[in-house]
């Protein structure tokens, strides 16, 4: 737990949740929140919400005095669920979690008397209303390098295996005005690396009055903050990146060279059952564009292994699909069926296959991954210091070295070695 007020969040899911996370832990200390195990759930798989429901049950274990409160995707689809748990003090959705009067207003849990048991207070959890959010910008907790700014919320679209959207609810946009005010704080504030995060993050604009493409809304942030040194982009879309994106990663150092794109399949009917709108045609050459104008990037997807009626020459397609797009950062998701999802009525997949299919797509990953680490020997990157010792290169890769340098500074480094999934670098004389 945070020792100034006994805080511990527990974190599940995507890079979003993580910001608001961090978010949580400011709030909860301006509200004077003592005490208290924050589970924030994800409700991508089963697993997901398996491994959730495990870390409410321990916390009670190791804190049997303070609150339990649990928020995040998998608690704003189903709260009752949650609710119902004996170890719940406090059930919140995705929007009252980012609201400081959710926790001035959380109940506080008798201690537990000598011998006794402890009262179940979960039965009716605080239920607290959800007005639209704002994004703010958080830093990650790696001292004062980098931060999330979430510029984005919700999503439009229906892709046949996702619950999120109904727990995001629709596409909603930060204004550029907000955006670059929040930046510039995280600046002051001595983060040197901003990463625009959201759920549907090519999207950004589509609801705002002057309806702003992503790509615009990059270009006015970095023109408006010329001192801010790297500038990243969490996941995008292929078939939406608008040509100001596409312009700016070619001509604007600042745009770290590293896209992670949302493929989650290499074969198109897979594709289409999913309801995703690119094609396999359109991935490809998504990665070849990005080679084209920035040579030194990087590429990242995220990839469903096992969905339903995949037969093995469409997981074919998803391993050869690595390499034909050269991706070097693999996040692999084994599918699970997520009730109240069309992907869940079709014919599914052993659970088995599927684990198998999983593993032999993250064997991909790591090789991809070495293969391109192996590239960059020999080669210079500016790094952030993450912490002693550790830093991340401009193409997101892992870096190693020796030596004294300040966590939050960038220093220009040369890479000598891979050490499994990292480069070991030395700065530049």
């Amino acid at each position: 737990m945070n020792p100034r007020n006994n805080i511990e969040i527990v974190t599940f899911g995507c890079r979003l949740n993580a910001f608001e996370s961090d978010v949580m832990r400011r709030l909860t200390a301006e509200a004077g929140l003592r005490d208290a195990v924050i589970v924030n759930t994800c409700a991508v798989t089963a697993e997901a919400e398996r491994q959730a429901r495990q870390a409410i049950r321990r916390a009670r274990r190791e804190h049997p005095n303070a609150r339990i409160i649990v928020t995040g995707c998998a608690a704003t689809l189903a709260p009752d669920r949650y609710a119902a748990l004996p170890e719940v003090d406090l059930v919140l959705d995705n929007t009252a979690k980012l609201r400081p009067d959710s926790y001035a207003i959380a109940p506080h849990p008798s201690p537990l008397p000598a011998g006794g048991e402890r009262e179940n207070v979960a039965q009716s959890p605080t239920r607290v209303p959800s007005p639209r959010p704002w994004g703010k910008g958080q830093g990650e907790g790696q001292g004062r390098a980098r931060a999330y700014l979430q510029v984005q919320q919700g999503c439009d679209h229906r892709c046949t295996f996702c619950i999120i959207p109904y727990a995001r609810g629709p596409s909603r946009s930060v204004s550029l005005d907000r955006i670059i005010a929040e930046a510039r704080a995280l600046l002051a504030a001595g983060y040197r690396e901003i990463v625009l995060t959201g759920v549907d993050l090519t999207a950004y604009g589509a609801d705002l009055p002057e309806k702003p493409t992503l790509g615009q809304m990059v270009r006015r942030l970095l023109a408006a903050i010329p001192e801010l040194p790297r500038l990243r982009l969490s996941s995008l879309d292929p078939s939406e990146i608008d040509g100001d994106l596409w312009d700016a990663l070619a001509d604007e150092p600042r745009l770290m060279p590293h896209l992670h794109l949302s493929l989650q399949s290499g074969d198109d009917l897979i594709l289409k059952r999913m309801k995703r709108r690119h094609s396999r045609a359109q991935a490809i050459a998504a990665a070849r564009r990005a080679r084209g104008l920035r040579p030194d990037v990087a590429l990242g997807a995220d990839l469903i292994a096992g969905f339903p009626t995949e037969t093995e020459d469409m997981f074919r397609r998803s391993l050869d699909i690595v390499a034909e797009c050269g991706i070097a950062f693999v996040h692999v998701f084994p599918y699970s069926p997520r009730p109240g999802t069309p992907a869940a009525r079709m014919p599914q997949l052993d659970p088995a296959l599927v684990k198998e299919r999983a593993a032999r797509l993250r064997a991909a990953g790591v090789a991809a991954l070495k293969t391109e680490l192996m590239s960059r020997i020999g080669r210079h990157s500016d790094v952030l210091i993450e912490a002693p010792g550790r830093g991340r290169a401009d193409c997101y890769a892992a870096v190693r070295f020796d030596g004294a340098l300040d966590p939050g500074t960038v220093t220009r480094m040369r890479f000598a070695a891979v050490q499994r999934d990292t480069l070991v670098g030395s700065a530049s004389v």
